[in-house]
Parts: structure tokens; sequence; C-alpha cells
């Protein structure tokens, strides 16, 4: 092999093993806040802040993100949206209790999504760019634990459910499915349109699927909360996230965009990894704090942006 040959090898071999280690070792817990702005609102009414927070995907060991986790109760949220994967171990609930403790005191909604019913398993990267229909499970997990702890503190679960709350002094119209990704969804059980006496239509799902979205959008909700895509996990600056692991396009795979004339979608790029393929690139994990405002206002065009907390630590 000739000098310049052999150089442009260890070069590339060298670039790829720190690519390595920056995704594996230092992005994928660079916890971040990102913020969104979202026109869903009547006309006059006040600003509503939602946090919204999916998979976690939570190893018991994982301290920082449980610590960063309870953190964000400093935001002081009118209302807390959990859209599912939160567990990634048999003993992780009380894990993701702990992390979630402080938000737990405040108005929420939850569904949940695969990987609260059974354990991620190895498998061939490969999967995710040529998806199949077959599905291999781990264990199953303890989400009955999880959903009692939620349950208990006051949080809906909004699994097949229509529920009108009050939130922050007004009604909110809320309905969820169980996890498309597993073809667990029943929209059926919650069709139709919402009460028209509330003031904000939510729609929440853990797999942003378009036949669930198309759904919800027919029947006239105004915001649609998912997680599932963890952003892409994998993204090419320039280009975006290579997969999404469902049928959503790539270019929604995280953030706020418009879906159909009325509804608006937000998807989380999330907070964990599967422990079987800990890295991301170019995507940190992340939570997202966003203000619902009036569809009227000057803030008619969703506004996206990212900042990072003020305690990103690694592991």
């Amino acid at each position: 092999m000739s000098h310049p040959v052999r150089s442009l090898v260890l070069g590339t071999a060298a670039l790829g093993a720190a690519t390595v280690a920056y995704a594996a070792g230092y992005e994928r817990t660079r916890w971040t806040l990102r913020e969104a702005t979202i026109p869903v609102l009547a006309e006059g009414a006040r600003p509503l802040r939602v946090l919204h927070i999916s998979d976690l995907h939570m190893m018991p060991g994982q301290k920082s993100k449980q610590k960063w986790v309870a953190e964000l109760d400093r935001l002081d949220p009118d209302l807390v949206v959990n859209t599912g994967d939160n567990l990634a171990h048999k003993q992780a609930v009380p894990a993701v209790v702990r992390a979630l403790e402080p938000l737990l005191n405040r108005p929420g909604v939850f569904v949940f999504g695969s990987n609260d019913y059974f354990a991620p398993r190895p498998k061939n990267p490969l999967r995710y760019l040529f998806p199949s229909e077959k599905r291999v499970h781990g264990i199953s997990l303890p989400w009955r634990d999880l959903r009692a702890a939620f349950i208990e503190r006051g949080w809906h679960d909004l699994t097949h459910t229509r529920s009108l709350l009050t939130v922050d002094g007004r009604p909110i119209a809320f309905a969820g499915v169980d996890d498309p990704h597993l073809r667990r969804d029943r929209y059926s059980d919650i069709a139709g349109k919402p009460d028209r006496n509330a003031s904000l239509r939510m729609g929440v799902t853990h797999s942003p699927e378009p036949r669930v979205l198309d759904a919800f959008a027919e029947d006239g909700y105004d915001l649609v909360l998912a997680g599932h895509t963890h952003g892409g996990q994998l993204r090419i600056p320039g280009y975006g996230a290579i997969v999404t692991n469902c049928d959503l396009d790539r270019a929604r795979a995280r953030g706020a965009s418009r879906w159909g004339a009325h509804m608006w979608l937000h998807v989380s790029a999330g907070l964990g990894t599967s422990p079987y393929a800990p890295v991301r690139f170019a995507c940190p994990p992340e939570a997202s704090l966003l203000t619902l405002v009036p569809r009227t206002t000057s803030s008619s065009r969703a506004s996206r942006g990212a900042r990072f907390g003020a305690r990103a630590s690694v592991r």
C-alpha cells in the first residue's frame, strides 16, 4: 500500500473512531432543552406552557439523566405530556419515577410505547434502514407498575381514552392511542369530534404514524404530540434524519410542523437510546418546552430552536 493511500485509510479510520467516540461518549448525554412556539389557541387566549417528555429509555444507573429531568420542574410548565418508551430495563421503574418526581405534582397525561411493554433486544442496525414487519420482542417490562405510579400521582392515562381536563383553569380535550408502532392503536375507540367546549384539542400518541395523524386531523384536533423517532438518532448535517423508524417522512423526525390545513404536530427526539445502540450524532437527547399561543398572533409560524441545558453532563 502506497504512503498516500495508507495515510488516507488511517485518517478515515481515525475520523470514524472519533465520530463513534463523540456519538457514544458525549452527545448521547448532552441533555438539551428544545423550545418551540406553536399557534394553536383561540384568539385572545393566554399562552399555555407544555413540557413534552419522551423516550427516556431509562436504565437504573443513569443518574445524570434522572437529575436533569427532575430539574425541568424549574420551567414551571402548566402541563406535562409523556409520549412513552420510558423503560429500558425491568428494574427501571423506580428510576423513572425518581426522575419525574417533581413533575408528577403537575397536571400530566401519558401514553406508552413499545419499550414500556418490552425490553429492547440487540438487533442488526441495517434493520432500521430496511424495516421489516416482523417484530422480535424482549422480555416483558413492568409497565403496569409504572402506570400505577403515574396514576397515583394524578397523571391521566390516555390509552384509547378521551378526556376533558382542566389545565391552567381552562378545559382541554385530550385523546390518545396505544403504540401504533406495535399496531396496538385502535383509533375507532376514540373517533369523533372532540368536545366543542374545549379551548384546545390535543391528541397523544407514541409513534407518529400518518394513519393516526390523519385520523386526529380529520376529527379536528389542534395539536398532536408524539415521540418514537429519536429525531433520527443519527443525523447528517445539511441532510437531517437518515430514518424515522416509522412511516413519517424524514423532514418531520423532530420538532413542530403543520399536518394538514389546521392541525400541528410536535415530535420529540427523546432523551434516550436503546442500551444496544447507545449513540447519537447531530441529534442530542432532548425534552421540549412548547409555548402554545393564539393562532392570530404575530407568532403564527412555529419557531424552533434549541438551547443546551445548564447542566449538560456526561455520565
